[in-house]
Protein backbone atom coordinates (compact mmCIF):
# COMPACT_ATOMS: atom_id res chain seq x y z
CA UNK A 1 0.00 0.00 0.00
CA UNK A 2 3.09 2.25 0.60
CA UNK A 3 3.43 2.42 -3.03
CA UNK A 4 0.13 3.45 -3.77
CA UNK A 5 -0.23 6.60 -7.11
CA UNK A 6 -1.23 9.76 -5.41
CA UNK A 7 -4.55 9.83 -7.94
CA UNK A 8 -5.27 5.95 -6.89
CA UNK A 9 -5.05 7.39 -2.94
CA UNK A 10 -7.40 10.50 -3.94
CA UNK A 11 -9.92 7.94 -5.98
CA UNK A 12 -10.47 7.02 -2.63
CA UNK A 13 -10.35 9.95 -0.58
CA UNK A 14 -13.13 10.66 1.37
CA UNK A 15 -11.38 13.89 3.47
CA UNK A 16 -10.18 16.04 0.63
CA UNK A 17 -13.02 15.56 -2.16
CA UNK A 18 -15.93 16.98 -0.69
CA UNK A 19 -14.13 20.35 0.16
CA UNK A 20 -12.54 20.46 -3.29
CA UNK A 21 -16.70 20.59 -3.92
CA UNK A 22 -17.51 22.87 -1.68
CA UNK A 23 -14.80 25.68 -2.68
CA UNK A 24 -14.63 24.91 -6.33
CA UNK A 25 -15.26 28.37 -7.70
CA UNK A 26 -12.66 29.77 -5.49
CA UNK A 27 -10.05 27.37 -6.65
CA UNK A 28 -11.08 27.89 -10.78
CA UNK A 29 -10.41 31.75 -9.92
CA UNK A 30 -6.66 30.49 -8.08
CA UNK A 31 -6.16 28.89 -11.39
CA UNK A 32 -7.33 31.25 -13.82
CA UNK A 33 -5.02 34.12 -12.00
CA UNK A 34 -2.10 31.66 -11.52
CA UNK A 35 -2.06 31.34 -15.76
CA UNK A 36 -2.71 34.97 -16.16
CA UNK A 37 0.28 35.85 -13.84
CA UNK A 38 2.64 33.63 -16.32
CA UNK A 39 0.44 34.90 -19.33
CA UNK A 40 1.67 38.40 -18.72
CA UNK A 41 5.15 37.59 -17.96
CA UNK A 42 5.60 36.15 -21.17
CA UNK A 43 3.33 38.56 -23.13
CA UNK A 44 5.85 41.50 -21.60
CA UNK A 45 8.91 39.99 -22.60
CA UNK A 46 6.90 39.61 -26.02
CA UNK A 47 6.08 42.91 -26.66
CA UNK A 48 9.47 44.00 -25.44
CA UNK A 49 11.33 42.43 -27.93
CA UNK A 50 9.23 43.22 -30.34
CA UNK A 51 9.63 47.46 -28.86
CA UNK A 52 13.35 46.77 -28.95
CA UNK A 53 13.64 45.39 -32.56
CA UNK A 54 10.76 47.91 -33.80
CA UNK A 55 12.84 51.09 -31.93
CA UNK A 56 16.30 49.85 -33.41
CA UNK A 57 15.11 50.53 -37.09
CA UNK A 58 13.39 53.57 -38.01
CA UNK A 59 9.67 53.58 -37.58
CA UNK A 60 7.92 54.69 -40.39
CA UNK A 61 4.50 55.54 -37.66
CA UNK A 62 4.95 56.75 -34.06
CA UNK A 63 1.74 54.61 -33.56
CA UNK A 64 3.61 51.52 -34.72
CA UNK A 65 6.22 51.97 -31.17
CA UNK A 66 3.29 53.52 -29.17
CA UNK A 67 1.35 50.49 -29.08
CA UNK A 68 4.00 48.15 -27.64
CA UNK A 69 4.90 50.71 -25.01
CA UNK A 70 1.56 50.79 -24.02
CA UNK A 71 1.34 47.42 -23.92
CA UNK A 72 4.21 46.71 -22.00
CA UNK A 73 3.15 48.58 -19.52
CA UNK A 74 0.01 47.12 -18.98
CA UNK A 75 1.50 43.75 -19.11
CA UNK A 76 4.36 44.69 -16.14
CA UNK A 77 1.81 45.83 -14.67
CA UNK A 78 -0.60 43.03 -14.48
CA UNK A 79 2.08 40.51 -14.21
CA UNK A 80 2.96 41.37 -9.87
CA UNK A 81 -0.63 42.91 -9.58
CA UNK A 82 -1.87 38.78 -10.96
CA UNK A 83 0.84 36.75 -8.77
CA UNK A 84 -0.45 38.73 -5.60
CA UNK A 85 -4.07 38.48 -6.10
CA UNK A 86 -3.02 34.82 -7.09
CA UNK A 87 -1.19 33.92 -3.83
CA UNK A 88 -4.30 35.54 -2.06
CA UNK A 89 -6.42 33.24 -3.62
CA UNK A 90 -5.32 30.47 -4.13
CA UNK A 91 -3.82 30.66 -0.08
CA UNK A 92 -7.00 31.83 1.60
CA UNK A 93 -8.56 28.31 -0.29
CA UNK A 94 -6.56 26.41 0.79
CA UNK A 95 -6.47 27.60 4.33
CA UNK A 96 -10.32 27.41 4.56
CA UNK A 97 -10.07 23.91 3.40
CA UNK A 98 -7.76 22.81 5.54
CA UNK A 99 -9.25 24.82 8.77
CA UNK A 100 -11.84 21.82 8.14
CA UNK A 101 -10.43 19.66 7.57
CA UNK A 102 -8.12 20.12 11.26
CA UNK A 103 -12.01 20.58 12.62
CA UNK A 104 -13.00 17.27 11.08
CA UNK A 105 -9.30 15.94 12.64
CA UNK A 106 -9.91 17.14 16.13
CA UNK A 107 -13.82 16.03 16.32
CA UNK A 108 -11.99 12.55 14.86
CA UNK A 109 -9.97 12.60 17.92
CA UNK A 110 -12.09 13.53 20.52
CA UNK A 111 -14.92 10.98 19.57
CA UNK A 112 -12.14 7.92 19.04
CA UNK A 113 -9.67 8.99 21.33
CA UNK A 114 -9.82 5.18 22.37
CA UNK A 115 -9.12 4.12 18.80
CA UNK A 116 -6.43 6.47 18.51
CA UNK A 117 -4.35 5.50 21.28
CA UNK A 118 -4.70 1.53 20.37
CA UNK A 119 -3.73 2.27 16.78
CA UNK A 120 -0.89 4.93 17.38
CA UNK A 121 2.14 6.32 19.41
CA UNK A 122 1.80 9.91 20.50
CA UNK A 123 4.02 10.85 17.84
CA UNK A 124 2.18 9.27 15.03
CA UNK A 125 -1.00 11.27 16.63
CA UNK A 126 1.22 14.73 16.79
CA UNK A 127 2.21 13.56 13.24
CA UNK A 128 -1.62 13.50 12.43
CA UNK A 129 -2.12 16.77 13.59
CA UNK A 130 0.90 18.86 12.43
CA UNK A 131 2.41 17.20 9.67
CA UNK A 132 -0.61 15.54 7.43
CA UNK A 133 -3.09 18.45 7.15
CA UNK A 134 0.27 20.33 7.00
CA UNK A 135 1.18 18.24 3.88
CA UNK A 136 -2.12 18.66 2.02
CA UNK A 137 -1.84 22.18 1.99
CA UNK A 138 1.48 21.64 0.35
CA UNK A 139 -0.07 19.45 -2.00
CA UNK A 140 -2.19 21.89 -3.76
CA UNK A 141 0.12 24.91 -2.97
CA UNK A 142 3.53 22.98 -4.66
CA UNK A 143 1.93 20.39 -6.56
CA UNK A 144 -1.37 20.67 -7.89
CA UNK A 145 -1.66 24.64 -8.45
CA UNK A 146 1.32 24.79 -10.32
CA UNK A 147 1.11 21.59 -12.28
CA UNK A 148 -2.42 22.78 -13.83
CA UNK A 149 -1.41 25.83 -14.41
CA UNK A 150 2.10 24.89 -16.48
CA UNK A 151 -0.48 22.03 -18.19
CA UNK A 152 -2.93 25.15 -19.28
CA UNK A 153 0.23 27.26 -20.68
CA UNK A 154 1.33 23.85 -22.12
CA UNK A 155 -1.67 23.82 -24.32
CA UNK A 156 -1.86 27.11 -24.66
CA UNK A 157 1.62 27.78 -26.35
CA UNK A 158 1.34 25.00 -28.29
CA UNK A 159 -2.16 25.81 -30.30
CA UNK A 160 -0.72 29.66 -30.10
CA UNK A 161 2.26 27.81 -32.19
CA UNK A 162 0.19 25.90 -34.29
CA UNK A 163 -1.44 28.83 -35.78
CA UNK A 164 1.93 29.72 -37.62
CA UNK A 165 2.96 26.45 -38.20
CA UNK A 166 1.72 22.53 -37.30
CA UNK A 167 5.02 21.47 -37.99
CA UNK A 168 7.14 23.23 -35.23
CA UNK A 169 3.62 23.33 -33.30
CA UNK A 170 3.92 19.82 -32.65
CA UNK A 171 7.76 19.47 -32.55
CA UNK A 172 7.47 21.97 -29.26
CA UNK A 173 4.59 19.88 -28.08
CA UNK A 174 6.87 17.15 -28.01
CA UNK A 175 10.05 18.71 -26.52
CA UNK A 176 8.01 20.73 -24.02
CA UNK A 177 6.02 17.43 -23.32
CA UNK A 178 9.28 16.19 -21.72
CA UNK A 179 9.23 18.93 -19.45
CA UNK A 180 5.55 19.45 -17.74
CA UNK A 181 5.50 15.04 -17.81
CA UNK A 182 7.94 12.88 -18.78
CA UNK A 183 10.72 14.62 -16.33
CA UNK A 184 7.97 14.28 -13.40
CA UNK A 185 7.72 11.01 -13.61
CA UNK A 186 11.21 9.72 -13.94
CA UNK A 187 11.33 12.21 -10.56
CA UNK A 188 8.59 10.00 -9.16
CA UNK A 189 10.28 6.54 -10.11
CA UNK A 190 13.52 7.43 -9.39
CA UNK A 191 13.82 9.65 -6.57
CA UNK A 192 10.33 8.23 -5.28
CA UNK A 193 11.96 5.45 -4.24
CA UNK A 194 15.02 7.65 -2.30
CA UNK A 195 12.67 9.76 -0.68
CA UNK A 196 10.57 6.71 1.01
CA UNK A 197 14.13 5.08 2.29
CA UNK A 198 14.80 8.79 3.85
CA UNK A 199 11.84 9.38 5.52
CA UNK A 200 11.75 5.97 6.81
CA UNK A 201 15.53 6.39 8.39
CA UNK A 202 14.52 9.87 9.64
CA UNK A 203 11.62 7.89 11.24
CA UNK A 204 13.23 5.30 13.07
CA UNK A 205 16.33 8.02 13.99
CA UNK A 206 13.39 9.99 15.69
CA UNK A 207 12.15 6.58 17.68
CA UNK A 208 14.90 5.76 18.50
CA UNK A 209 17.02 8.92 19.33
CA UNK A 210 13.51 9.58 21.69
CA UNK A 211 13.31 6.31 23.44
CA UNK A 212 17.25 6.36 24.32
CA UNK A 213 17.39 9.85 25.66
CA UNK A 214 14.76 9.13 27.84
CA UNK A 215 16.37 5.80 29.08
CA UNK A 216 19.93 7.37 29.12
CA UNK A 217 20.18 6.05 32.67
CA UNK A 218 19.71 2.43 31.64
CA UNK A 219 22.66 2.23 28.93
CA UNK A 220 24.83 4.08 31.46
CA UNK A 221 24.44 1.72 34.12
CA UNK A 222 24.61 -1.25 31.66
CA UNK A 223 28.05 0.44 30.47
CA UNK A 224 26.71 0.21 26.84
CA UNK A 225 26.13 3.51 25.50
CA UNK A 226 29.60 3.20 23.10
CA UNK A 227 27.45 0.73 21.27
CA UNK A 228 24.28 3.63 21.29
CA UNK A 229 26.39 5.71 19.40
CA UNK A 230 27.59 3.71 16.92
CA UNK A 231 24.38 2.44 15.92
CA UNK A 232 23.31 6.68 15.80
CA UNK A 233 26.69 7.09 13.83
CA UNK A 234 25.58 4.36 11.17
CA UNK A 235 22.24 5.43 11.37
CA UNK A 236 23.20 9.03 10.55
CA UNK A 237 25.69 7.91 7.92
CA UNK A 238 23.24 5.85 5.63
CA UNK A 239 20.87 8.95 6.20
CA UNK A 240 22.98 11.17 4.55
CA UNK A 241 23.93 8.94 1.85
CA UNK A 242 20.26 8.60 0.65
CA UNK A 243 20.13 12.76 1.21
CA UNK A 244 23.37 12.71 -0.85
CA UNK A 245 22.04 10.82 -3.81
CA UNK A 246 18.47 12.63 -4.02
CA UNK A 247 20.58 15.77 -4.44
CA UNK A 248 22.80 14.48 -6.96
CA UNK A 249 19.90 13.30 -9.01
CA UNK A 250 17.76 16.40 -8.89
CA UNK A 251 21.47 18.00 -9.94
CA UNK A 252 21.75 15.99 -13.22
CA UNK A 253 17.64 16.18 -14.03
CA UNK A 254 17.72 20.23 -13.36
CA UNK A 255 20.73 20.53 -15.58
CA UNK A 256 18.76 18.51 -18.19
CA UNK A 257 15.51 20.51 -17.77
CA UNK A 258 17.52 23.83 -18.68
CA UNK A 259 19.04 21.91 -22.04
CA UNK A 260 15.22 21.18 -22.96
CA UNK A 261 15.12 24.52 -22.37
CA UNK A 262 17.74 25.95 -24.27
CA UNK A 263 17.00 23.62 -27.56
CA UNK A 264 13.59 25.39 -27.40
CA UNK A 265 15.09 28.52 -27.50
CA UNK A 266 17.30 27.85 -30.14
CA UNK A 267 14.88 25.90 -32.33
CA UNK A 268 12.22 29.13 -31.64
CA UNK A 269 15.13 31.34 -32.48
CA UNK A 270 15.77 28.85 -36.32
CA UNK A 271 12.09 28.81 -36.60
CA UNK A 272 11.29 32.29 -36.25
CA UNK A 273 14.37 33.40 -38.98
CA UNK A 274 12.81 31.22 -41.27
CA UNK A 275 8.87 32.35 -40.56
CA UNK A 276 9.94 36.13 -40.21
CA UNK A 277 13.07 36.76 -42.91
CA UNK A 278 14.04 40.41 -43.43
CA UNK A 279 17.20 42.53 -42.50
CA UNK A 280 16.02 45.48 -40.80
CA UNK A 281 12.58 46.08 -39.62
CA UNK A 282 9.32 44.79 -40.99
CA UNK A 283 8.82 40.81 -40.16
CA UNK A 284 11.76 40.35 -38.48
CA UNK A 285 10.88 42.54 -35.68
CA UNK A 286 9.09 39.76 -34.61
CA UNK A 287 12.12 36.99 -34.02
CA UNK A 288 12.95 38.82 -30.50
CA UNK A 289 9.53 38.52 -29.95
CA UNK A 290 8.89 35.08 -30.09
CA UNK A 291 12.59 33.98 -28.48
CA UNK A 292 12.40 36.50 -25.30
CA UNK A 293 8.82 35.07 -24.52
CA UNK A 294 10.23 31.90 -23.55
CA UNK A 295 12.36 32.66 -20.60
CA UNK A 296 9.43 33.22 -18.42
CA UNK A 297 7.85 30.19 -19.43
CA UNK A 298 10.67 28.47 -17.71
CA UNK A 299 9.84 29.37 -14.55
CA UNK A 300 6.40 27.63 -14.69
CA UNK A 301 7.68 24.68 -15.98
CA UNK A 302 10.93 24.19 -13.98
CA UNK A 303 9.53 23.51 -10.70
CA UNK A 304 7.30 20.56 -12.23
CA UNK A 305 9.70 17.70 -11.27
CA UNK A 306 10.10 18.59 -7.65
CA UNK A 307 6.41 19.17 -7.21
CA UNK A 308 5.54 15.73 -8.76
CA UNK A 309 8.58 14.09 -6.90
CA UNK A 310 6.85 15.49 -3.54
CA UNK A 311 3.47 13.03 -4.21
CA UNK A 312 5.26 10.34 -2.72
CA UNK A 313 4.80 12.26 0.88
CA UNK A 314 1.47 13.76 0.36
CA UNK A 315 0.26 10.15 -1.25
CA UNK A 316 1.04 8.76 2.54
CA UNK A 317 -1.39 11.80 4.11
CA UNK A 318 -4.15 11.24 2.57
CA UNK A 319 -3.97 7.44 3.25
CA UNK A 320 -3.55 8.05 6.90
CA UNK A 321 -6.41 10.87 7.34
CA UNK A 322 -8.88 8.03 4.86
CA UNK A 323 -7.66 5.51 7.15
CA UNK A 324 -9.27 7.18 10.56
CA UNK A 325 -12.58 5.92 11.54
CA UNK A 326 -16.01 7.81 10.61
CA UNK A 327 -16.79 9.79 13.81
CA UNK A 328 -19.03 8.14 15.96
CA UNK A 329 -21.50 9.08 18.89
CA UNK A 330 -20.57 7.70 22.12
CA UNK A 331 -22.88 7.00 24.56
CA UNK A 332 -21.28 7.82 28.18
CA UNK A 333 -22.00 4.57 30.27
CA UNK A 334 -23.97 3.99 33.74
CA UNK A 335 -22.35 4.84 37.02
CA UNK A 336 -20.85 1.63 38.21
CA UNK A 337 -21.81 -0.44 41.39
CA UNK A 338 -20.45 -2.50 43.72
CA UNK A 339 -16.89 -2.95 45.09
CA UNK A 340 -14.31 -0.51 42.75
CA UNK A 341 -11.69 -3.19 42.42
CA UNK A 342 -9.17 -3.33 39.41
CA UNK A 343 -8.60 -6.98 38.34
CA UNK A 344 -5.98 -7.22 35.13
CA UNK A 345 -6.21 -10.57 33.50
CA UNK A 346 -3.41 -12.29 30.79
CA UNK A 347 -3.09 -8.22 29.83
CA UNK A 348 -1.51 -8.08 25.87
CA UNK A 349 -0.67 -4.74 24.74
CA UNK A 350 1.18 -4.19 21.31
CA UNK A 351 0.66 -1.14 18.84
CA UNK A 352 -0.39 -2.05 15.67
CA UNK A 353 2.97 -1.49 13.28
CA UNK A 354 5.02 -2.21 16.00
CA UNK A 355 5.54 -5.80 16.82
CA UNK A 356 7.77 -5.73 19.52
CA UNK A 357 4.87 -6.10 23.25
CA UNK A 358 4.69 -3.32 25.90
CA UNK A 359 2.62 -5.60 27.95
CA UNK A 360 3.10 -9.46 27.74
CA UNK A 361 0.54 -12.03 29.32
CA UNK A 362 0.32 -9.46 33.10
CA UNK A 363 -2.20 -10.30 35.45
CA UNK A 364 -2.34 -8.04 38.54
CA UNK A 365 -5.48 -7.44 41.08
CA UNK A 366 -5.99 -3.89 43.01
CA UNK A 367 -8.39 -4.28 45.68
CA UNK A 368 -10.44 -0.90 46.32
CA UNK A 369 -8.20 1.00 49.06
CA UNK A 370 -5.23 -0.41 48.25
CA UNK A 371 -1.74 1.83 48.30
CA UNK A 372 0.36 -0.11 45.52
CA UNK A 373 3.75 0.57 44.22
CA UNK A 374 4.39 -0.15 40.30
CA UNK A 375 8.38 0.27 39.56
CA UNK A 376 10.15 -0.57 36.29
CA UNK A 377 13.00 1.11 34.18
CA UNK A 378 11.71 3.65 31.31
CA UNK A 379 9.84 1.67 28.41
CA UNK A 380 8.56 -1.28 30.55
CA UNK A 381 5.27 -0.66 30.46
CA UNK A 382 4.41 1.38 33.60
CA UNK A 383 2.97 4.26 31.91
CA UNK A 384 0.89 1.94 29.45
CA UNK A 385 -0.17 0.33 32.29
CA UNK A 386 -1.44 3.71 33.64
CA UNK A 387 -3.42 4.31 30.29
CA UNK A 388 -5.07 1.11 30.14
CA UNK A 389 -6.01 1.31 33.57
CA UNK A 390 -7.87 4.66 32.79
CA UNK A 391 -9.30 2.98 30.11
CA UNK A 392 -7.20 5.65 27.09
CA UNK A 393 -6.24 2.16 25.34
CA UNK A 394 -7.74 -1.09 24.38
CA UNK A 395 -5.57 -3.94 25.49
CA UNK A 396 -4.73 -6.04 22.28
CA UNK A 397 -5.63 -8.95 24.20
CA UNK A 398 -6.81 -9.83 28.03
CA UNK A 399 -8.35 -7.23 30.09
CA UNK A 400 -8.59 -4.32 32.46
CA UNK A 401 -11.94 -4.17 34.42
CA UNK A 402 -13.24 -1.50 37.11
CA UNK A 403 -15.84 -3.18 39.39
CA UNK A 404 -15.92 -5.64 36.91
CA UNK A 405 -16.53 -3.74 33.71
CA UNK A 406 -13.86 -3.12 30.68
CA UNK A 407 -12.50 0.46 31.56
CA UNK A 408 -12.01 1.28 27.70
CA UNK A 409 -16.29 0.60 27.85
CA UNK A 410 -16.96 2.88 31.03
CA UNK A 411 -16.66 6.26 29.05
CA UNK A 412 -16.33 9.79 30.29
CA UNK A 413 -17.74 8.49 33.59
CA UNK A 414 -14.61 6.55 34.68
CA UNK A 415 -13.53 10.31 35.46
CA UNK A 416 -15.59 10.50 38.86
CA UNK A 417 -14.02 7.21 39.82
CA UNK A 418 -9.92 7.55 38.68
CA UNK A 419 -8.12 10.74 39.16
CA UNK A 420 -4.89 11.55 37.84
CA UNK A 421 -1.72 13.25 39.09
CA UNK A 422 0.98 12.99 36.25
CA UNK A 423 4.60 14.22 35.99
CA UNK A 424 3.98 17.84 34.84
CA UNK A 425 0.42 18.67 36.18
CA UNK A 426 -1.12 21.28 33.74
CA UNK A 427 -2.49 24.65 34.98
CA UNK A 428 -4.77 26.74 32.16
CA UNK A 429 -4.08 30.31 31.70
CA UNK A 430 -7.16 31.44 34.17
CA UNK A 431 -7.71 32.08 37.52
CA UNK A 432 -6.28 29.56 40.20
CA UNK A 433 -10.43 29.31 41.05
CA UNK A 434 -11.29 27.86 37.61
CA UNK A 435 -7.94 26.09 37.71
CA UNK A 436 -9.27 24.30 41.14
CA UNK A 437 -13.21 23.85 39.69
CA UNK A 438 -12.01 21.64 36.85
CA UNK A 439 -13.26 18.73 38.40
CA UNK A 440 -16.37 20.05 40.23
CA UNK A 441 -17.68 23.07 39.06
CA UNK A 442 -20.42 23.01 41.52
CA UNK A 443 -17.44 23.55 44.59
CA UNK A 444 -18.35 26.26 46.78
CA UNK A 445 -16.05 29.00 47.43
CA UNK A 446 -15.26 27.35 51.35
CA UNK A 447 -14.57 24.03 50.10
CA UNK A 448 -12.04 25.58 47.70
CA UNK A 449 -10.36 27.12 50.78
CA UNK A 450 -10.62 23.65 52.99
CA UNK A 451 -8.36 21.77 50.44
CA UNK A 452 -5.71 24.78 49.53
CA UNK A 453 -5.03 24.40 53.44
CA UNK A 454 -5.08 20.52 52.99
CA UNK A 455 -2.68 20.58 50.67
CA UNK A 456 -0.42 23.05 52.24
CA UNK A 457 -1.03 26.38 49.82
CA UNK A 458 -3.70 28.33 51.77
CA UNK A 459 -0.86 30.77 53.01
CA UNK A 460 0.46 30.94 49.48
CA UNK A 461 -3.03 32.05 47.91
CA UNK A 462 -3.50 34.17 50.54
CA UNK A 463 -0.77 36.28 50.14
CA UNK A 464 -1.49 36.61 46.28
CA UNK A 465 -2.87 40.25 45.64
CA UNK A 466 -5.87 38.88 44.08
CA UNK A 467 -6.02 35.51 46.39
CA UNK A 468 -8.33 33.14 44.55
CA UNK A 469 -9.22 35.12 41.44
CA UNK A 470 -5.12 35.77 40.71
CA UNK A 471 -4.68 34.86 37.12
CA UNK A 472 -2.30 31.95 36.69
CA UNK A 473 0.46 32.25 33.35
CA UNK A 474 -0.06 29.84 30.56
CA UNK A 475 1.11 25.79 31.77
CA UNK A 476 1.33 27.59 35.13
CA UNK A 477 5.01 28.65 35.38
CA UNK A 478 4.70 31.17 38.01
CA UNK A 479 4.36 28.26 40.56
CA UNK A 480 7.15 25.45 41.81
CA UNK A 481 7.06 22.29 40.54
CA UNK A 482 5.68 21.19 43.67
CA UNK A 483 3.29 23.73 44.31
CA UNK A 484 1.70 23.00 40.71
CA UNK A 485 1.73 19.13 42.25
CA UNK A 486 -0.12 20.58 45.18
CA UNK A 487 -2.66 22.19 42.71
CA UNK A 488 -3.38 19.20 41.48
CA UNK A 489 -3.75 17.29 44.47
CA UNK A 490 -6.31 20.11 45.46
CA UNK A 491 -8.61 19.15 42.12
CA UNK A 492 -8.25 15.43 43.15
CA UNK A 493 -9.68 16.38 46.66
CA UNK A 494 -12.35 19.00 45.21
CA UNK A 495 -13.37 15.97 42.76
CA UNK A 496 -13.22 13.10 45.69
CA UNK A 497 -12.46 10.09 43.37
CA UNK A 498 -12.33 7.34 44.91
CA UNK A 499 -8.91 5.92 43.02
CA UNK A 500 -6.18 7.82 42.12
CA UNK A 501 -3.45 7.58 39.78
CA UNK A 502 0.60 8.96 40.34
CA UNK A 503 1.86 8.76 37.32
CA UNK A 504 5.58 9.86 38.85
CA UNK A 505 4.86 13.06 40.17
CA UNK A 506 7.80 13.23 41.47
CA UNK A 507 9.98 13.72 38.81
CA UNK A 508 12.42 16.38 38.30
CA UNK A 509 11.97 17.21 42.31
CA UNK A 510 14.81 18.25 44.64
CA UNK A 511 14.37 15.56 47.85
CA UNK A 512 13.66 17.36 50.92
CA UNK A 513 10.19 18.95 47.91
CA UNK A 514 9.69 15.19 46.40
CA UNK A 515 9.69 13.93 49.96
CA UNK A 516 7.52 16.76 52.00
CA UNK A 517 4.99 16.01 48.63
CA UNK A 518 4.62 12.15 49.13
CA UNK A 519 3.71 12.78 52.75
CA UNK A 520 1.00 15.08 52.16
CA UNK A 521 -0.27 12.67 49.07
CA UNK A 522 -0.65 10.12 51.44
CA UNK A 523 -1.85 11.86 54.33
CA UNK A 524 -4.77 13.29 52.35
CA UNK A 525 -5.63 10.23 50.65
CA UNK A 526 -6.52 7.90 53.30
CA UNK A 527 -8.53 5.76 52.47
CA UNK A 528 -8.65 5.69 48.72
CA UNK A 529 -7.05 3.48 46.27
CA UNK A 530 -3.74 4.73 45.21
CA UNK A 531 -1.53 3.44 42.51
CA UNK A 532 2.00 5.18 42.04
CA UNK A 533 3.55 4.49 39.21
CA UNK A 534 7.43 5.49 39.89
CA UNK A 535 10.94 4.73 39.00
CA UNK A 536 12.61 4.96 42.22
CA UNK A 537 12.00 3.89 46.06
CA UNK A 538 11.55 7.21 47.98
CA UNK A 539 8.80 6.70 50.36
CA UNK A 540 8.11 3.33 49.12
CA UNK A 541 7.66 2.18 52.62
CA UNK A 542 4.48 4.31 52.52
CA UNK A 543 2.89 1.82 50.12
CA UNK A 544 1.33 -1.20 51.02
CA UNK A 545 2.47 -3.86 47.96
CA UNK A 546 5.43 -3.14 45.82
CA UNK A 547 5.22 -4.77 42.00
CA UNK A 548 7.97 -4.67 39.18
CA UNK A 549 7.26 -4.63 35.86
CA UNK A 550 10.13 -5.88 33.06
CA UNK A 551 9.76 -5.97 28.99
CA UNK A 552 5.86 -6.09 29.42
CA UNK A 553 5.96 -9.13 32.42
CA UNK A 554 5.34 -8.83 36.40
CA UNK A 555 8.74 -10.01 37.97
CA UNK A 556 8.23 -9.14 41.19
CA UNK A 557 5.73 -8.57 44.22
CA UNK A 558 5.32 -7.85 47.91
CA UNK A 559 5.07 -5.61 50.86
CA UNK A 560 8.05 -3.16 51.35
CA UNK A 561 8.90 -5.06 54.29
CA UNK A 562 8.71 -8.43 52.62
CA UNK A 563 10.95 -7.44 49.70
CA UNK A 564 13.61 -5.46 51.88
CA UNK A 565 13.89 -8.84 53.33
CA UNK A 566 13.87 -11.47 50.81
CA UNK A 567 14.22 -10.04 47.72
CA UNK A 568 17.96 -9.08 46.31
CA UNK A 569 16.86 -7.31 43.40
CA UNK A 570 14.72 -5.37 45.48
CA UNK A 571 17.34 -4.74 47.89
CA UNK A 572 19.91 -3.82 44.82
CA UNK A 573 17.60 -1.02 43.66
CA UNK A 574 16.69 -0.21 46.74
CA UNK A 575 20.85 0.40 47.43
CA UNK A 576 21.06 2.39 44.44
CA UNK A 577 18.17 5.01 44.87
CA UNK A 578 19.72 5.33 48.24
CA UNK A 579 23.27 6.21 46.83
CA UNK A 580 24.60 3.33 48.50
CA UNK A 581 25.54 1.07 45.48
Amino acid sequence: MRNIPLFKALAKDAWIKPFLKHYKKTMIIALLLGFMTFFCAGALMFTSGFLISRSASIPENILLVYVPIVLTRAFGIGRPVFRYVERLVSHNWVLKMTSQLRLKLYNTLEKDAVFFKKHYSLGDVLGLLAEDINHIQNLYLRTIFPTIIAWILYIFVVIGLGVFSIPFACLMALLLFSVTVVLPLWSVVVNGARQEKEKQSKNELYTELTDNVIGVADWIFSQRGHEYVNWHDQAEKNLQDTQASLRKFSRRRDFLLQVIMGIVVVALLFWTSQQFPGNHGGAANWIAAFVLSVFPLVDAFSGLPDAAQETNIYKDSIKRLNDLPNITEHTTKKMLEGSLDINIEHLVFQYEEDSRKILDNLSLTIPQGEKLAVLGRSGSGKSTLASLIRGDLVPTSGSVQLAGVATEQIGDVISEYIGVIQQTPYLFHTTILNNLRIGNEQAEIAEVWEVLQRVGLEQLVKGLPDGLDTMVDEAGLRFSGGERHRMALARILLKDTPIVLLDEPTVGLDPITEQALIDTFFEQLTGKTIIWITHHLQGIEKMQRVVFIEDGQLEMSGTPAELAQTNSRYQKLKAIDEGKY
